[in-house]
This record gives structure tokens, sequence and C-alpha cells, in this order.
């Protein structure tokens, strides 16, 4: 990747997004086209006006309406891009990337994909010197991930690898044993990708499970458990409370980003060594038929999105893409700088 596309920064040049927050706070977030207007009920601004203005401008419409114009950060895009599947949220991503303790350079598998926010995030941890490695098992939630990581960065970055599959029967084929330095799995069932995992992972290596539900939970953690292959799994949640802050009225935000799921972690172990055991209550770790129901989808609340809606969320997500191929293509031209 160039140094433009990792480091967005300077004047506004025709290709890039711009976010634009105009009256009562409404926001709008464009392309620059050189031919491009964003038309309100509040009049018409022409994409030319930004172009050349530096990162954090003001400018007003042909109705007197002033928009604040400003890149949107990766928080902003993941929260508004087109979704074939439920995304990870910002504090959840923040808090993977910490406790796995992704770093520039890093070996990363990921599964599944989704709609690609924790993608983007994982691709901007890992840097031009790691690679990334996206398993999915649906091939329309791939192309929507694939198209809304190239809307955002300006191409499908040379690091990162998606492959349409299920992760406990493609990784062994993907990647070399003991050679990942970190693994993410954001699905309903991770139990059934431990054993694999462990392969992959390097001595020392982590694997992360985001899950939604506290069943969920607890079954991932015995399996750990029961593998004898990692250290005792530490498990966590991340809620993200606004405040209102204005003079003397400091107080909490009426709303919050409470509960979206559980993260829960361990650390391979080296071939043949043994954890220290570690007192506990005793407590029922195995599984009958009842318990396994337990973790079917309709239980824990998967989510399930129409075809009709999916098929329009990949039409929307590959236009988006489209219109950044052709704006950077654009903006490359001899005649098409600022």
């Amino acid at each position: 990747m160039t140094d433009e596309i990792t480091r967005p920064s300077g004047p506004f040049r025709l290709g890039d997004r711009v976010q634009l927050t105009g009256p009562k706070g409404r926001l709008h977030t464009i392309t620059l086209r050189e031919d491009g207007e964003l038309h309100t009920h509040h009049g018409v601004l022409k994409h030319t006006q930004l172009i050349g203005q530096p990162d954090g401008s003001v400018v007003a419409n042909s109705g007197g309406h002033e928009y604040l114009a400003l890149r949107p950060l990766l928080r902003d895009f993941v929260m508004s891009m087109p979704r074939g599947a439920a995304i990870v949220y910002p504090k959840d991503a923040a808090q993977i990337i910490a406790e796995a303790d992704i770093f520039p350079g890093a070996t990363v598998v990921e599964a599944g994909v989704g709609s690609g926010a924790l993608s983007l995030w994982l691709l901007r941890a890992i840097g031009d010197a790691g690679r990334l490695v996206s398993f999915e098992r649906r091939d329309d939630f791939a192309a929507v991930a694939r198209a809304n990581v190239e809307t955002f960065i300006g191409e499908v970055p040379g690091s990162w690898d998606v492959v349409v599959g299920d992760l406990a029967d493609e990784l062994t084929d993907t990647v070399a044993a003991a050679s990942v330095d970190r693994v993410v799995l954001d699905m309903l069932a991770p139990w059934e990708c431990i054993d694999a995992v462990a392969e992959a992972l390097t001595p020392g290596g982590v694997v992360v499970c985001y899950v939604a539900t506290a069943t969920q939970l607890s079954r991932v953690a015995e399996y750990i458990r029961s593998t004898g292959l990692f250290t005792e799994p530490g498990a966590n949640e991340t809620m993200v409370r606004g405040w209102h802050v204005e003079g003397l009225a400091v107080r909490p935000d009426h709303r919050m980003v409470a509960h979206t799921g559980f993260l829960i972690w361990a650390r391979r172990l080296a071939p043949g060594a043994v954890a220290p055991e570690v007192k506990r209550r005793a407590s029922k770790s195995s599984y009958g038929d009842e318990d396994v129901e337990l973790w079917t989808p309709g239980a824990v609340g998967d989510r399930q999105i129409t075809d009709k809606n999916l098929r329009k969320r990949v039409r929307e997500a590959e236009r988006a893409a489209e219109g950044a191929r052709q704006a950077a293509g654009r903006a490359g031209a001899p005649d098409g700088t600022a």
C-alpha cells in the first residue's frame, strides 16, 4: 500500500472520503468527485468546494448552511458501512487488539470475517509487514467484507487473504503448523475450531474468542481447559458509557453501549508443557444432549439475515468499492489532482 493510503492526511483530494456534519448534527459521508454535489433540503454543496481544503474545514452550501468536513475515522466507517452480518463494535475490536496483543508484522488468523469490520482493525494493527488470513463460510458475506475493506483502504491489501470455507477444515492446508501468532474467532461455536487452532498457533501465541452469551462463554472455557494445550483462560466484557459535559451540567448520557459480547482468551503452551494446576470449586464440566441444545443457533439468539436483504447489502458494498476504485483512478490521473 502507498503512504498516501496508509496515512490519510493533508488537503482533501479527489477520491477522498469526507464526513460532513451539517445543521442539527446530521452526518453525510461522500467520496469527492470533480462533478459531485451533495443535495439536501438546505441547498447544494459542490465537492469542488472541498478539494484543496485542509481536514477540519468548514464550508457553506448554496443556502448558506455550514458543514464541518473531516475524513471519517475507522470507527465512523465501520458503524455505517453495508453489513451482511453483525459487526464487531469498535469497543470490542479495541479490546481484542489489546487482549490478543496484535502487533505490527504479526501473522493473524480470523474467523468468521462477517462484514469486514474486525478485519479492518486487524489490518491496521499488523501493518504492511503482517499477514491476516480471514476465514468465512459464506461467499456472500466474504464479498461484502472484501468490498468494505477496499472502500475504506482504497485497495485490497496484499497482506490480506480471504478463504471461503470452514476454518476447522481449511486451516491446516492454509498455514503451517506453529506459524500463527494470534487467532481471533468470532463465530457461533468456536470450540469446534480449538483443536485446529492449537496446531496452528506458535508456542505463546494467543487465541481470542468473541461470543454473545454466557452459555457459549462457559463451553469455550471448558473446552480450552480440557485440551491441556493452553493457559488458564481469562474472560471479560466491555461496556462504554458516554458523558454529557457542558459547564456544570456533567452527567452520564441517557444511552450507553452496554453488552455486545464476551471475550475469552488463552495462550498456547509449549509442546509437552503442563500448566500448573489451578484450584477451583468443583463444577459440572461435561455436556450431554440437553446441554448441547443450549448452544444451538436459535437458543443463543443467532440472527439470520434474509437472502433478499443480503443481496442488497452485497450490491451496496460492491457499488461503494467500485466508486472508490473509479475515484482513485481519476485522482491518479495527471489532470485529476487538486
